[in-house]
């Protein structure tokens, strides 16, 4: 995908640290507290989470800058995971998060996943939409009881 110069690519560990300043922007912009170590050990341990065969990780730069991002990580055989689909506020609604969920998507193809899932804060109904709008069917809640930030998730899947 590309708007301009804003690309969908793969990720490698030495984008980590972009990912988690990304990140802690959206957490920021909605109130949250945000400590890395805490909200997102999987990045902590990029290879073991991200590195084939076991997943991917995808990215999209502005000015040499991440400013979205999305991982998937295979659970099973028949069952990848969606992570850290994040954006700045002043790119959403612009197609991006749809090609970086695209990247997830053919990732699983490629893999031959048949059914992707995902867990989203009850908060980011921008995101939501979009899964609705890309054929994710909401399937639960769960609370996260220990989270600072008081968190409550949507499940979401959808066969590949």
């Amino acid at each position: 995908m590309a708007e301009g110069e804003l690309t969908v690519t793969a990720a490698a560990p030495t984008d980590v640290a972009g990912v988690i300043a990304l990140i802690g922007r959206v957490f920021a912009e909605y109130g949250f507290v945000y400590d890395s170590a805490v909200e997102v050990p999987d990045l902590l341990r990029f290879p073991a989470h991200y590195e084939p065969p076991r997943g991917a990780f995808f990215v999209v730069r502005q000015g040499g800058v991440i400013v979205g991002s999305v991982g998937v990580e295979r659970l099973d055989a028949n069952i990848a995971e969606l992570h850290r689909l994040y954006l700045d506020a002043d790119l959403r609604g612009r197609r991006i998060g749809r090609a970086l969920v695209e990247a997830v998507l053919d990732w699983c193809r490629a893999h031959e996943i048949p059914r992707l899932i995902l867990w989203s804060d009850t908060r980011f109904e921008q995101a939501h939409r979009l899964y609705s709008r890309m054929g994710f069917i909401q399937t639960g809640e769960r609370d996260l009881p220990l989270d600072v930030n008081g968190t409550r998730e949507y499940g979401f899947e959808r066969v590949v």
